[in-house]
Protein backbone atom coordinates (compact mmCIF):
# COMPACT_ATOMS: atom_id res chain seq x y z
CA UNK A 1 0.00 0.00 0.00
CA UNK A 2 1.34 3.43 -0.94
CA UNK A 3 2.04 5.90 1.86
CA UNK A 4 0.91 9.52 1.77
CA UNK A 5 4.35 10.70 0.66
CA UNK A 6 4.37 8.44 -2.39
CA UNK A 7 5.14 10.44 -5.56
CA UNK A 8 2.23 8.67 -7.25
CA UNK A 9 -0.28 9.92 -4.68
CA UNK A 10 1.27 13.39 -4.51
CA UNK A 11 1.03 13.65 -8.29
CA UNK A 12 -2.66 12.77 -8.19
CA UNK A 13 -3.28 15.27 -5.39
CA UNK A 14 -1.43 18.28 -6.79
CA UNK A 15 -0.63 17.93 -10.49
CA UNK A 16 -3.08 18.73 -13.30
CA UNK A 17 -1.76 16.96 -16.41
CA UNK A 18 -2.16 18.29 -19.94
CA UNK A 19 -3.54 16.07 -22.72
CA UNK A 20 -4.97 13.81 -19.99
CA UNK A 21 -8.36 12.72 -18.71
CA UNK A 22 -8.18 14.06 -15.14
CA UNK A 23 -10.74 11.59 -13.77
CA UNK A 24 -8.95 8.63 -15.30
CA UNK A 25 -5.69 9.97 -13.90
CA UNK A 26 -7.19 9.99 -10.42
CA UNK A 27 -7.64 6.23 -10.80
CA UNK A 28 -4.44 5.27 -12.62
CA UNK A 29 -1.85 7.76 -11.44
CA UNK A 30 1.25 8.70 -13.42
CA UNK A 31 4.08 6.86 -15.05
CA UNK A 32 7.15 8.44 -13.45
CA UNK A 33 10.50 8.70 -15.20
CA UNK A 34 13.31 9.02 -12.68
CA UNK A 35 16.50 8.67 -14.71
CA UNK A 36 17.72 8.61 -18.29
CA UNK A 37 20.36 6.43 -19.92
CA UNK A 38 20.85 6.83 -23.66
CA UNK A 39 17.57 5.96 -25.37
CA UNK A 40 16.22 4.43 -22.15
CA UNK A 41 14.36 5.91 -19.22
CA UNK A 42 14.20 4.29 -15.80
CA UNK A 43 11.17 4.31 -13.52
CA UNK A 44 11.25 4.41 -9.66
CA UNK A 45 11.23 0.59 -9.52
CA UNK A 46 14.33 0.42 -11.70
CA UNK A 47 12.59 -0.79 -14.85
CA UNK A 48 14.31 0.30 -18.06
CA UNK A 49 12.06 1.30 -20.95
CA UNK A 50 13.18 2.21 -24.43
CA UNK A 51 11.66 5.63 -25.14
CA UNK A 52 10.43 5.00 -28.67
CA UNK A 53 8.92 8.48 -29.01
CA UNK A 54 11.99 10.44 -27.83
CA UNK A 55 9.73 11.98 -25.20
CA UNK A 56 7.50 14.10 -27.42
CA UNK A 57 9.48 13.66 -30.66
CA UNK A 58 12.23 15.78 -29.09
CA UNK A 59 15.08 14.16 -27.14
CA UNK A 60 17.12 13.55 -30.28
CA UNK A 61 20.37 12.87 -28.44
CA UNK A 62 18.84 10.64 -25.79
CA UNK A 63 18.55 11.19 -22.07
CA UNK A 64 22.15 11.25 -20.83
CA UNK A 65 24.24 13.46 -23.11
CA UNK A 66 26.76 14.91 -20.65
CA UNK A 67 28.02 17.60 -23.02
CA UNK A 68 24.60 19.24 -23.00
CA UNK A 69 24.49 19.20 -19.22
CA UNK A 70 28.00 20.65 -19.10
CA UNK A 71 27.05 23.39 -21.56
CA UNK A 72 24.10 24.37 -19.37
CA UNK A 73 26.21 24.36 -16.20
CA UNK A 74 28.99 26.43 -17.72
CA UNK A 75 26.56 29.03 -19.02
CA UNK A 76 24.70 29.09 -15.68
CA UNK A 77 27.96 30.04 -13.98
CA UNK A 78 28.89 32.59 -16.64
CA UNK A 79 25.56 34.37 -17.24
CA UNK A 80 22.34 32.60 -16.16
CA UNK A 81 19.92 35.08 -17.71
CA UNK A 82 19.84 38.04 -20.01
CA UNK A 83 17.02 39.55 -22.05
CA UNK A 84 16.79 40.26 -25.76
CA UNK A 85 14.49 43.27 -25.58
CA UNK A 86 15.61 46.73 -26.71
CA UNK A 87 18.99 46.09 -28.36
CA UNK A 88 20.28 43.64 -25.72
CA UNK A 89 21.79 40.22 -26.39
CA UNK A 90 24.23 37.60 -25.10
CA UNK A 91 27.05 35.59 -26.63
CA UNK A 92 25.22 32.22 -26.88
CA UNK A 93 22.24 33.85 -28.59
CA UNK A 94 24.47 35.57 -31.14
CA UNK A 95 26.37 32.35 -31.86
CA UNK A 96 23.18 30.29 -32.10
CA UNK A 97 21.50 32.78 -34.44
CA UNK A 98 24.47 32.62 -36.80
CA UNK A 99 24.61 28.81 -36.64
CA UNK A 100 20.89 28.39 -37.25
CA UNK A 101 20.71 30.79 -40.19
CA UNK A 102 23.71 28.99 -41.72
CA UNK A 103 21.77 25.71 -41.49
CA UNK A 104 18.39 27.05 -42.70
CA UNK A 105 16.61 24.96 -45.36
CA UNK A 106 16.34 28.00 -47.62
CA UNK A 107 18.17 31.34 -47.39
CA UNK A 108 16.82 33.12 -44.32
CA UNK A 109 17.68 36.53 -42.96
CA UNK A 110 16.92 36.58 -39.25
CA UNK A 111 15.78 34.34 -36.42
CA UNK A 112 13.74 35.18 -33.33
CA UNK A 113 14.18 32.94 -30.29
CA UNK A 114 11.25 31.91 -28.13
CA UNK A 115 10.44 29.35 -25.47
CA UNK A 116 8.36 26.69 -27.21
CA UNK A 117 7.04 25.49 -30.54
CA UNK A 118 3.65 26.95 -29.69
CA UNK A 119 5.22 30.36 -29.11
CA UNK A 120 7.09 30.13 -32.40
CA UNK A 121 3.90 29.33 -34.31
CA UNK A 122 1.95 32.04 -32.49
CA UNK A 123 4.69 34.50 -33.37
CA UNK A 124 4.61 33.42 -37.02
CA UNK A 125 0.86 34.15 -37.09
CA UNK A 126 1.46 37.61 -35.65
CA UNK A 127 4.35 38.26 -38.04
CA UNK A 128 2.13 37.36 -41.01
CA UNK A 129 -0.40 39.94 -39.79
CA UNK A 130 2.28 42.55 -39.07
CA UNK A 131 3.99 42.03 -42.41
CA UNK A 132 0.78 42.40 -44.40
CA UNK A 133 -0.35 45.44 -42.43
CA UNK A 134 3.03 47.03 -43.11
CA UNK A 135 2.43 46.50 -46.84
CA UNK A 136 -0.92 48.27 -46.54
CA UNK A 137 -2.84 44.98 -46.82
CA UNK A 138 -4.61 45.25 -43.47
CA UNK A 139 -7.39 42.81 -44.38
CA UNK A 140 -4.93 40.04 -45.28
CA UNK A 141 -5.22 38.19 -41.94
CA UNK A 142 -6.88 34.81 -42.45
CA UNK A 143 -4.80 31.77 -41.61
CA UNK A 144 -5.11 28.32 -43.18
CA UNK A 145 -4.02 25.04 -41.64
CA UNK A 146 -4.92 21.43 -42.34
CA UNK A 147 -7.15 18.88 -40.68
CA UNK A 148 -5.08 16.69 -38.32
CA UNK A 149 -2.25 19.22 -38.38
CA UNK A 150 -0.76 20.04 -34.99
CA UNK A 151 0.82 23.43 -34.28
CA UNK A 152 0.55 24.00 -30.54
CA UNK A 153 -1.59 24.84 -27.53
CA UNK A 154 -1.70 28.63 -27.36
CA UNK A 155 -4.90 30.33 -28.48
CA UNK A 156 -3.54 31.06 -31.96
CA UNK A 157 -1.56 27.87 -32.52
CA UNK A 158 -4.43 25.72 -31.19
CA UNK A 159 -6.83 27.51 -33.55
CA UNK A 160 -4.47 26.63 -36.38
CA UNK A 161 -4.28 23.01 -35.22
CA UNK A 162 -6.73 20.72 -37.00
CA UNK A 163 -7.48 18.26 -34.19
CA UNK A 164 -10.92 18.35 -32.53
CA UNK A 165 -9.60 17.71 -29.01
CA UNK A 166 -7.66 20.96 -29.19
CA UNK A 167 -10.85 22.92 -29.90
CA UNK A 168 -13.55 21.20 -27.86
CA UNK A 169 -14.39 23.02 -24.65
CA UNK A 170 -12.19 26.00 -25.49
CA UNK A 171 -14.41 27.83 -27.95
CA UNK A 172 -11.79 27.42 -30.66
CA UNK A 173 -10.80 27.93 -33.38
CA UNK A 174 -10.90 31.71 -33.36
CA UNK A 175 -12.63 33.41 -36.31
CA UNK A 176 -10.39 33.71 -39.33
CA UNK A 177 -8.78 30.28 -39.06
CA UNK A 178 -9.58 27.70 -41.74
CA UNK A 179 -8.61 24.09 -42.39
CA UNK A 180 -8.24 22.14 -45.61
CA UNK A 181 -8.03 18.37 -46.04
CA UNK A 182 -5.35 16.21 -44.49
CA UNK A 183 -2.99 14.82 -47.18
CA UNK A 184 -3.46 11.22 -46.05
CA UNK A 185 -3.89 9.23 -49.23
CA UNK A 186 -4.80 5.97 -47.42
CA UNK A 187 -7.77 7.61 -45.66
CA UNK A 188 -8.65 10.58 -47.89
CA UNK A 189 -7.96 9.26 -51.39
CA UNK A 190 -10.97 8.42 -53.55
CA UNK A 191 -11.50 4.98 -55.14
CA UNK A 192 -9.32 4.70 -58.23
CA UNK A 193 -7.57 8.00 -57.54
CA UNK A 194 -3.79 8.15 -58.01
CA UNK A 195 -1.54 9.90 -55.51
CA UNK A 196 -0.85 12.68 -57.99
CA UNK A 197 -4.55 13.15 -58.71
CA UNK A 198 -5.11 13.25 -54.95
CA UNK A 199 -2.43 15.93 -54.59
CA UNK A 200 -4.02 17.92 -57.42
CA UNK A 201 -7.43 17.69 -55.78
CA UNK A 202 -6.04 18.99 -52.47
CA UNK A 203 -4.26 21.85 -54.22
CA UNK A 204 -7.51 22.73 -55.99
CA UNK A 205 -9.32 22.64 -52.64
CA UNK A 206 -6.84 25.17 -51.22
CA UNK A 207 -7.14 27.34 -54.32
CA UNK A 208 -10.94 27.28 -54.07
CA UNK A 209 -10.86 28.27 -50.39
CA UNK A 210 -8.59 31.23 -51.07
CA UNK A 211 -10.73 32.29 -54.03
CA UNK A 212 -13.89 32.00 -51.96
CA UNK A 213 -12.52 33.99 -49.03
CA UNK A 214 -10.68 36.44 -51.26
CA UNK A 215 -6.91 36.36 -51.68
CA UNK A 216 -6.72 39.88 -50.27
CA UNK A 217 -7.93 38.47 -46.92
CA UNK A 218 -5.66 35.39 -46.62
CA UNK A 219 -2.28 35.89 -44.94
CA UNK A 220 -0.60 32.51 -44.55
CA UNK A 221 -0.74 28.75 -44.90
CA UNK A 222 0.97 26.60 -42.25
CA UNK A 223 2.13 23.03 -42.82
CA UNK A 224 4.29 20.44 -41.14
CA UNK A 225 6.42 18.71 -43.80
CA UNK A 226 5.32 15.42 -42.21
CA UNK A 227 2.37 15.61 -39.84
CA UNK A 228 3.49 14.34 -36.47
CA UNK A 229 0.71 14.36 -33.90
CA UNK A 230 -1.80 13.81 -36.68
CA UNK A 231 -0.36 10.31 -37.02
CA UNK A 232 2.89 10.59 -39.04
CA UNK A 233 1.14 11.55 -42.26
CA UNK A 234 3.57 11.62 -45.18
CA UNK A 235 2.32 13.79 -48.06
CA UNK A 236 1.81 12.23 -51.50
CA UNK A 237 4.22 12.90 -54.34
CA UNK A 238 3.94 16.40 -55.85
CA UNK A 239 1.72 17.65 -53.00
CA UNK A 240 3.95 20.48 -51.82
CA UNK A 241 4.89 21.41 -55.38
CA UNK A 242 1.22 21.95 -56.21
CA UNK A 243 0.40 23.66 -52.90
CA UNK A 244 3.26 26.12 -53.29
CA UNK A 245 2.08 27.09 -56.77
CA UNK A 246 -1.34 27.99 -55.35
CA UNK A 247 0.18 30.07 -52.54
CA UNK A 248 2.47 31.95 -54.90
CA UNK A 249 -0.45 32.70 -57.21
CA UNK A 250 -2.39 34.32 -54.36
CA UNK A 251 0.51 36.04 -52.52
CA UNK A 252 -0.04 33.86 -49.44
CA UNK A 253 2.90 33.17 -47.14
CA UNK A 254 4.04 29.59 -46.55
CA UNK A 255 5.14 28.80 -43.01
CA UNK A 256 6.91 25.46 -42.61
CA UNK A 257 6.36 24.10 -39.11
CA UNK A 258 9.58 22.15 -38.54
CA UNK A 259 9.07 21.77 -34.79
CA UNK A 260 9.01 17.97 -35.12
CA UNK A 261 10.67 17.41 -38.48
CA UNK A 262 13.70 19.69 -38.08
CA UNK A 263 17.26 18.59 -37.27
CA UNK A 264 17.23 15.23 -38.99
CA UNK A 265 13.98 13.54 -38.02
CA UNK A 266 12.92 12.87 -41.65
CA UNK A 267 16.38 11.75 -42.79
CA UNK A 268 17.44 15.18 -44.08
CA UNK A 269 18.36 18.15 -41.91
CA UNK A 270 14.92 19.69 -42.47
CA UNK A 271 11.61 18.30 -43.64
CA UNK A 272 11.72 21.15 -46.18
CA UNK A 273 14.77 19.48 -47.73
CA UNK A 274 12.91 16.18 -47.98
CA UNK A 275 9.98 17.66 -49.89
CA UNK A 276 11.55 20.61 -51.76
CA UNK A 277 9.63 23.19 -49.75
CA UNK A 278 10.68 26.84 -50.09
CA UNK A 279 9.08 28.56 -47.09
CA UNK A 280 8.78 32.22 -46.19
CA UNK A 281 9.11 31.39 -42.49
CA UNK A 282 10.29 28.33 -40.58
CA UNK A 283 9.46 27.39 -37.01
CA UNK A 284 11.71 25.02 -35.07
CA UNK A 285 11.98 23.73 -31.50
CA UNK A 286 12.22 20.25 -29.91
CA UNK A 287 15.41 18.96 -31.58
CA UNK A 288 16.95 22.44 -31.43
CA UNK A 289 18.17 21.64 -27.91
CA UNK A 290 17.37 17.92 -27.94
CA UNK A 291 14.68 19.11 -25.48
CA UNK A 292 17.24 19.50 -22.70
CA UNK A 293 16.02 23.07 -22.16
CA UNK A 294 13.06 24.97 -23.63
CA UNK A 295 13.88 26.97 -26.74
CA UNK A 296 12.38 27.55 -30.16
CA UNK A 297 13.10 29.68 -33.18
CA UNK A 298 11.26 31.45 -35.96
CA UNK A 299 13.34 32.10 -39.07
CA UNK A 300 12.26 34.82 -41.50
CA UNK A 301 13.08 35.36 -45.15
CA UNK A 302 14.83 38.60 -46.03
CA UNK A 303 11.76 39.81 -47.94
CA UNK A 304 9.73 39.59 -44.73
CA UNK A 305 12.49 41.03 -42.55
CA UNK A 306 12.98 44.13 -44.69
CA UNK A 307 9.29 45.02 -44.54
CA UNK A 308 9.18 44.38 -40.78
CA UNK A 309 12.35 46.40 -40.14
CA UNK A 310 10.88 49.42 -41.92
CA UNK A 311 7.67 49.08 -39.93
CA UNK A 312 9.46 48.84 -36.57
CA UNK A 313 11.30 52.05 -37.49
CA UNK A 314 8.06 53.78 -38.43
CA UNK A 315 6.35 52.67 -35.22
CA UNK A 316 9.32 53.15 -32.92
CA UNK A 317 9.74 49.49 -32.01
CA UNK A 318 8.59 45.91 -32.48
CA UNK A 319 5.80 45.24 -29.99
CA UNK A 320 6.44 41.56 -29.43
CA UNK A 321 8.61 39.36 -27.24
CA UNK A 322 8.82 36.95 -24.30
CA UNK A 323 10.83 37.15 -21.09
CA UNK A 324 12.54 33.83 -21.74
CA UNK A 325 12.95 34.19 -25.50
CA UNK A 326 16.62 33.69 -26.30
CA UNK A 327 17.48 32.54 -22.78
CA UNK A 328 21.29 32.31 -22.75
CA UNK A 329 21.41 28.91 -21.01
CA UNK A 330 18.94 27.39 -23.47
CA UNK A 331 20.86 28.98 -26.33
CA UNK A 332 24.15 27.54 -25.09
CA UNK A 333 22.62 24.06 -24.91
CA UNK A 334 21.09 24.45 -28.38
CA UNK A 335 24.42 25.53 -29.84
CA UNK A 336 26.12 22.47 -28.35
CA UNK A 337 23.29 20.31 -29.71
CA UNK A 338 23.92 21.54 -33.26
CA UNK A 339 27.63 20.80 -32.85
CA UNK A 340 26.85 17.26 -31.70
CA UNK A 341 24.58 16.62 -34.67
CA UNK A 342 27.53 17.43 -36.91
CA UNK A 343 30.11 15.50 -34.91
CA UNK A 344 27.94 12.40 -34.57
CA UNK A 345 26.93 12.53 -38.26
CA UNK A 346 23.40 12.17 -37.03
CA UNK A 347 21.87 12.18 -40.52
CA UNK A 348 23.77 9.03 -41.46
CA UNK A 349 22.44 7.26 -38.39
CA UNK A 350 18.88 8.41 -39.07
CA UNK A 351 19.08 7.11 -42.62
CA UNK A 352 20.55 3.76 -41.59
CA UNK A 353 18.32 3.10 -38.59
CA UNK A 354 15.30 4.62 -40.31
CA UNK A 355 15.69 2.08 -43.10
CA UNK A 356 15.79 -0.71 -40.51
CA UNK A 357 12.72 0.64 -38.74
CA UNK A 358 10.82 0.95 -42.03
CA UNK A 359 11.76 -2.57 -43.11
CA UNK A 360 10.84 -4.07 -39.76
CA UNK A 361 7.45 -2.38 -39.73
CA UNK A 362 6.81 -3.24 -43.38
CA UNK A 363 7.22 -6.89 -42.42
CA UNK A 364 4.26 -6.42 -40.07
CA UNK A 365 2.09 -5.07 -42.88
CA UNK A 366 0.40 -8.42 -43.46
CA UNK A 367 -0.82 -8.64 -39.88
CA UNK A 368 -4.63 -8.58 -39.81
CA UNK A 369 -4.66 -5.57 -37.45
CA UNK A 370 -2.33 -3.45 -39.60
CA UNK A 371 -3.91 -1.42 -42.38
CA UNK A 372 -1.01 0.82 -43.38
CA UNK A 373 2.64 1.30 -42.48
CA UNK A 374 4.06 4.81 -42.85
CA UNK A 375 7.76 5.54 -42.36
CA UNK A 376 10.26 8.23 -43.25
CA UNK A 377 13.58 8.79 -41.50
CA UNK A 378 13.01 8.02 -37.84
CA UNK A 379 9.29 8.78 -37.93
CA UNK A 380 6.80 5.99 -38.44
CA UNK A 381 3.28 4.79 -37.70
CA UNK A 382 1.17 1.70 -38.14
CA UNK A 383 -2.52 2.27 -38.80
CA UNK A 384 -4.70 -0.15 -36.83
CA UNK A 385 -7.78 -1.46 -38.62
CA UNK A 386 -10.64 -3.77 -37.78
CA UNK A 387 -10.87 -4.91 -41.40
CA UNK A 388 -8.05 -4.70 -43.93
CA UNK A 389 -10.23 -4.95 -47.03
CA UNK A 390 -12.66 -2.16 -46.14
CA UNK A 391 -10.07 -0.24 -44.06
CA UNK A 392 -12.69 0.04 -41.32
CA UNK A 393 -11.33 1.31 -38.01
CA UNK A 394 -12.22 0.11 -34.55
CA UNK A 395 -14.66 2.36 -32.67
CA UNK A 396 -12.72 5.09 -30.87
CA UNK A 397 -14.17 4.15 -27.44
CA UNK A 398 -12.59 0.71 -27.83
CA UNK A 399 -9.15 2.37 -27.63
CA UNK A 400 -7.52 -0.46 -29.53
CA UNK A 401 -4.32 1.50 -30.38
CA UNK A 402 -4.06 2.47 -26.70
CA UNK A 403 -4.31 -1.19 -25.73
CA UNK A 404 -1.58 -2.01 -28.22
CA UNK A 405 0.62 0.70 -26.71
CA UNK A 406 0.13 -0.80 -23.24
CA UNK A 407 1.12 -4.24 -24.46
CA UNK A 408 4.25 -2.79 -26.06
CA UNK A 409 5.05 -1.02 -22.79
CA UNK A 410 4.87 -4.35 -20.96
CA UNK A 411 7.71 -5.44 -23.24
CA UNK A 412 9.88 -2.46 -22.27
CA UNK A 413 9.14 -0.01 -25.10
CA UNK A 414 7.24 3.28 -24.91
CA UNK A 415 5.34 4.28 -28.07
CA UNK A 416 2.46 6.71 -28.60
CA UNK A 417 -1.05 5.85 -29.79
CA UNK A 418 -2.49 8.74 -31.79
CA UNK A 419 -5.94 8.41 -33.29
CA UNK A 420 -6.06 5.02 -34.99
CA UNK A 421 -2.27 4.69 -35.18
CA UNK A 422 0.67 3.67 -33.07
CA UNK A 423 3.54 6.09 -33.67
CA UNK A 424 7.33 5.78 -33.52
CA UNK A 425 10.01 8.46 -33.18
CA UNK A 426 13.00 7.11 -31.25
CA UNK A 427 15.97 9.32 -30.39
CA UNK A 428 18.18 9.95 -33.40
CA UNK A 429 21.08 8.14 -31.69
CA UNK A 430 19.13 4.85 -31.62
CA UNK A 431 21.15 1.72 -32.50
CA UNK A 432 20.38 -1.33 -34.62
CA UNK A 433 19.83 -3.56 -31.57
CA UNK A 434 17.37 -1.04 -30.16
CA UNK A 435 15.43 -0.87 -33.42
CA UNK A 436 15.22 -4.66 -33.29
CA UNK A 437 13.88 -4.44 -29.74
CA UNK A 438 11.13 -2.05 -30.86
CA UNK A 439 10.09 -4.25 -33.78
CA UNK A 440 10.05 -7.41 -31.65
CA UNK A 441 7.91 -5.74 -28.97
CA UNK A 442 5.38 -4.52 -31.54
CA UNK A 443 5.18 -7.84 -33.38
CA UNK A 444 4.55 -9.78 -30.18
CA UNK A 445 2.05 -7.19 -28.95
CA UNK A 446 0.06 -7.27 -32.18
CA UNK A 447 -0.31 -11.03 -31.84
CA UNK A 448 -1.28 -10.77 -28.19
CA UNK A 449 -3.83 -8.04 -28.94
CA UNK A 450 -5.35 -10.08 -31.78
CA UNK A 451 -5.73 -13.01 -29.40
CA UNK A 452 -7.40 -10.82 -26.77
CA UNK A 453 -9.85 -9.32 -29.27
CA UNK A 454 -10.77 -12.77 -30.60
CA UNK A 455 -11.28 -14.06 -27.07
CA UNK A 456 -13.58 -11.13 -26.35
CA UNK A 457 -15.64 -12.05 -29.42
CA UNK A 458 -15.55 -8.53 -30.81
CA UNK A 459 -13.12 -9.19 -33.67
CA UNK A 460 -12.93 -10.11 -36.44
CA UNK A 461 -16.42 -9.03 -37.38
CA UNK A 462 -18.54 -11.23 -39.64
CA UNK A 463 -17.73 -8.96 -42.59
CA UNK A 464 -14.01 -8.99 -41.91
CA UNK A 465 -11.82 -10.95 -44.28
CA UNK A 466 -8.81 -10.68 -41.96
CA UNK A 467 -7.17 -13.92 -40.89
CA UNK A 468 -3.97 -14.71 -39.09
Amino acid sequence: MLNANSPYLRDIRFHLHTQTDARVHEETGPFIARQGDGVFIIDPEGNRLLEGMAGLWCTSLGFSEKRLADAAYAQMLRMPYHQNFAHRSSDPVIDLAEALIARAPQPMSKVMFLGSGSEAVDTAIKVAWYYNAARGKTQKRKIIGRMRGYHGSTIGSASLTGLPNMHQGWGLPLPGFFHVSCPHFYREGLPGETEEAFATRLANELDALIEREGADTVAAFFAEPVMGTGGVIIPPATYFEKIQAVLKKHDVLLVADEVICGFGRTGTYWGCDTFAITPDMVTCAKGLSSAYLPISGLMLSDAIYQVIADQTHALGGFGHGFTYGGHPVSAAVALETLKLYDEYDILANVQAQGARLAAGLAALGDHPLVGEVRAIGLMAAIEIVADKQSRASFPLPAKVPVRLGELVKKRGVLLRPLGQSLCFAPPLIVKETEIAMIIKAVAESLDELAGELRAEGTWPSTRSSATN
